[in-house]
């Protein structure tokens, strides 16, 4: 396992870690997050990504009682959180980032985690509605109370990102350092394209998430929607456009032969792909069973050959919007 700055910050977080959306708390209970979570650190995994609206809550509290019943030191894992959708009804309660929503949502989810401070919080997505000034200075109040370390975005526009940032350096408060893009084979554009300058100008960081398109790089829905799959799930039915159409159905195909062709799953080739862009800090990993972290964890075997098989990737890619 490699660690790897976040950007140009001094945090290292492992290039493979643990997140929670969709599985903690609808499809891994209590039990089976523990079962995970201890695979993953004895593995060399040390950044577990949540965020307060995963299972409205729930996925929070459940990583905060496995972690307690494992009685992990707390310097010996990185762990963060996100706000923006909110968990309850009520004006400044939902789709905001201004100042009263962010301090109760930050004491909530630090009460269910059952733990003074997060690693790092991100700002789940942008706010048009509240002024950037507010939520940059909310973000480093946060940091020079001690409720967090670190603050960073989720798919944020480049010039969204600029601007807080420059609000920051105006301002003389803590800056974002990281940000958190879906980066796949199918979804390259932001993080390699619109990104770019931002790199070397802010040395911005990157935890990425869905590096299998939500289990379409697999293969496993070559055949169709399999019943208690990801795409299964009413929530997630947003991703079967990708899964249904020709063209990335033929690419899959591709991809699944050359991964075989290496001895490696898709899967793996898929992970490792996102792990090999020197850009990338961490790629953050969903798993429901220990199997299927094992596998995913073994991804990192692949490392050294990438530089070849890249090139072969973006032939079977090219073109695909």
């Amino acid at each position: 396992m490699e660690y790897r700055r976040l950007g140009k910050a001094g945090l290292k977080v492992s290039q493979l870690s643990l997140g929670s959306w969709v599985t903690f708390g609808k499809q891994v209970d209590r039990s089976k997050a523990r079962e995970l979570m201890a695979m993953a650190l004895d593995n060399g995994i040390n950044f577990f990504d949540n965020a307060e609206v995963y299972a409205a809550g729930e996925s929070e509290k459940i990583m905060g009682e496995v972690i307690k019943e494992l009685k992990w030191p707390r310097e010996k894992f990185v762990i963060s959180t996100k706000f923006f959708w909110g968990i309850q009804e009520g004006v400044n309660l939902r789709n905001t980032l201004n100042r009263k929503y962010l301090v109760q949502a930050m004491d909530g989810s630090l009460k269910r985690l059952n733990m003074d401070f997060v690693d790092i919080v991100y700002c789940h997505r942008p706010d048009p509605e509240t002024p950037i000034e507010e939520t940059v200075f909310t973000m480093h109040d946060m940091i020079t109370q001690g409720k967090a370390l670190y603050w960073g975005t989720s798919e944020w526009s480049a010039a969204e990102i600029m601007e807080a940032w420059q609000v920051a350096d105006r301002h003389h408060l803590h800056k974002p350092i990281v940000e958190q893009p879906q980066y796949n084979l199918f979804h390259r554009a932001r993080v390699e394209k619109e990104y770019a300058r931002l790199y070397k100008d802010i040395g911005l960081g990157l935890t990425t998430w869905s590096p299998l398109a939500s289990g379409i790089l697999s293969g496993k829905y070559l055949k169709g929607i399999p019943e208690g799959s990801r795409l299964s799930m009413g929530s997630l039915s947003w991703l079967r456009e990708h899964a249904e159409d020709e063209r990335k159905i033929e690419a899959v195909q591709s991809f699944v032969g050359l991964a075989r062709e290496t001895g490696f799953t898709p899967s793996q080739l898929a992970i490792a792909w996102c792990s090999s862009n020197p850009v990338v800090s961490s790629v953050i990993l969903g798993a429901t069973s220990e199997a299927q972290l094992k596998e995913n964890i073994g991804s990192l075997e692949l490392m050294p050959q990438m530089s070849d098989l890249k090139r072969q990737i973006d032939t079977i890619f090219d073109g695909i919007p």
